[in-house]
């Protein structure tokens, strides 16, 4: 099983990103569970949401303590949120931000296998607005894999309709521009 817990505000996608995830496993003959964790936040409160995807049945309905993956949909989160805390010693660190990695690294105190992109920069050019949830799909899936990337057309097409294409080409986008340093 692959356990993927996501950081982002309140109205950047990341519940979405798990859900989209979710569903693209799903329709490869995958179990998948996506689910958020957060209270009464207001639009730009740190938030969290988990993705579990595996061969077999997951019963576990429990917040992600020890991820795979950590995905960092707005970089304010690495000083301040605690984004790679139980990330496991062979997991991956992706991160939205126009750093390099060794200032993400610093930034977040992490050594590990982590993946960099400018989300914010390719949804600004391709979408028109500063939401990153579908361009760091493009960032997770190049880094940690999980489902093939022409799984998620079809998700993607049911969430957004019209602008789906808008939102695949952010994605694709993303999965050609990350960077991944061991």
């Amino acid at each position: 099983m692959i356990e993927v817990r996501f950081h982002g505000r309140g109205g950047q996608g990341a519940v979405t990103s798990a859900e989209l995830m979710a569903q693209a496993a799903i329709a490869e003959g995958k179990y998948a569970q996506a689910f958020p964790s957060f209270g009464p936040e207001r639009r730009g409160a740190p938030l969290q949401a988990f993705l579990r995807i595996s061969d077999e049945q997951i019963r576990l309905r429990e917040k992600i303590y020890e991820p795979d993956v950590v995905v960092v949909l707005d970089p304010s989160l690495l000083a301040t949120g605690n984004v790679n805390a139980g990330l496991k010693p062979d997991g991956v660190l992706v991160v939205n931000s126009a750093k390099n990695v060794e200032a993400v690294r610093g930034e977040c105190q992490f050594n590990g296998r982590t993946a960099i992109v400018d989300a914010s920069k390719i949804a600004e050019e391709e979408l028109g607005v500063p939401i990153t949830n579908t361009t760091m799909l493009g960032a997770l899936l190049k880094a940690a894999g999980h489902v093939d990337l022409k799984a998620i057309e079809k998700p993607l097409a049911a969430r957004f309709g019209r602008i789906a294409e808008k939102n695949l080409r952010a994605l694709k986008r993303a999965y050609e521009e990350t960077v991944i340093e061991e």
